[in-house]
């Protein structure tokens, strides 16, 4: 009856990896990477529990070479082995490798000596080994044993690197495609129209309107993709944020006349950031959420600044039909937009420059939207 219970705790410790393993490729796929870290971390800890049920925590007593516990211990070990992201057990001074991808980063079969010391400082969420960047993410069992999963920092930023430049490319050949067809059509028809005897100038002149404006609008394309691309580096200086924010709701006013912004600053002063880059960004989410309130009966929008720990948090509302969940993944993606006179290009700008500064751009609400840029704290320069 142990046996029973030991064979159906693995298996359902294999079924929970195998659908970890799957959620992360759909999130992987999808570019939902809450998901993703979500799966991840479940699959840690289930590779844990399996360790703990096979290596720290014996059920009962059992007859020592059984086969029914040497098939256990094999399954467990295989779980471990199969896992491609290194695991560690830390237990007080010491650091002991789990499986075959911690063995292959430490050289090791069983004790990891030395112990780096970021293993050993619970406060520590990075280590540098071998030249490589590792995350770690810890679990503490009950019994004061943690379990550690080493995330290879280099290669996600790589991934999402690679991902973002396919995502750019994507995107540059869809706009360039949609704008040029209908450039080379209308130039041929001018070309027809004019080689006609008599030339009929109204025909022409209708041909030339259109592709003159096409022509036009893919050179704001090109111009809007060259600012995002040449983005330049920020020039920090102190900045009072009272008077950035009145300067913001007095644009606000003439610009969108007819919405009424909310300005709450709050107990804040100065901050170090590029004034220039951040009041371009800002701008452009109080003029996206100004568009998005058209419709409303009552156009509300508010703009706040507040501290959160060591960071200026800037957030943005308005009261208008929201973000669709079909939507949420392209809100920030380059000139993706649902207006019809929209470029696409305010968003993500305004997400380039809040990474420039080691910030972030997220959408922090769907239904009111809510869009939250935050920014660490740096020195002048």
């Amino acid at each position: 009856m142990l046996y029973h219970r030991r064979g159906w705790r693995a298996a359902a410790l294999g079924v929970g990896l195998l659908a970890s393993a799957f959620v992360a490729a759909f999130a992987w796929d999808t570019g939902r990477w809450g998901l993703l870290v979500g799966a991840m971390l479940t699959g840690c800890w289930a590779l844990a529990l399996a360790w703990w049920n096979a290596a720290l925590v014996p059920s009962r007593p059992s007859e020592p070479g059984s086969d029914a516990e040497d098939e256990d211990a094999a399954v467990h070990r295989l779980l471990l082995d199969a896992a491609p992201t290194p695991l560690l057990a830390i237990d007080r001074d010491t650091a002991r490798v789990l499986n075959r991808a911690a063995r292959t980063i430490f050289a090791s079969d069983d004790r990891i000596v030395p112990v780096p010391t970021a293993l050993l400082d619970p406060s520590a969420s990075t280590l540098r080994h071998e030249g490589r960047r590792w995350r770690i993410d810890r679990v503490e069992a009950s019994s004061g044993v943690t379990v550690a999963a080493l995330i290879d920092v280099e290669r996600e930023e790589l991934a999402a690197e690679a991902r973002a430049s396919a995502d750019m490319i994507e995107v540059l050949g869809h706009e360039l495609l949609n704008g040029l067809s209908p450039i080379v059509s209308l130039a041929q028809s001018a070309q027809t129209a004019a080689t006609q005897e008599p030339v009929d100038t109204a025909l022409l002149a209708e041909i030339l309107g259109p592709l003159a404006r096409r022509a036009d609008g893919l050179q704001r394309f090109a111009t809007d993709y060259r600012a995002l691309a040449r983005l330049p580096e920020p020039i920090v200086t102190p900045v009072a944020l009272d008077q950035f924010g009145q300067d913001l709701a007095q644009l606000f006013a003439r610009r969108w006349p007819t919405v009424a912004l909310t300005l709450d600053i709050g107990e804040v002063g100065e901050w170090a950031m590029d004034r220039d880059q951040v009041h371009q960004a800002v701008w452009a989410l109080l003029n996206n959420a100004a568009e998005a309130t058209i419709a409303a009966e009552d156009p509300r929008a508010a703009l706040s600044m507040t501290y959160e720990e060591n960071r200026l948090v800037i957030a943005v509302a308005d009261n208008g039909a929201g973000v669709q969940p079909e939507s949420a993944a392209f809100v920030f993606r380059p000139f993706h937009t649902t207006k019809p006179e929209g470029s696409g290009i305010g968003l993500s700008l305004a997400r380039q420059i809040a990474r420039g500064h080691g910030g972030s751009l997220e959408l922090a609400g769907a239904n009111p939207t809510v869009l939250q840029l935050s920014l660490p704290r740096a020195p002048c320069g």
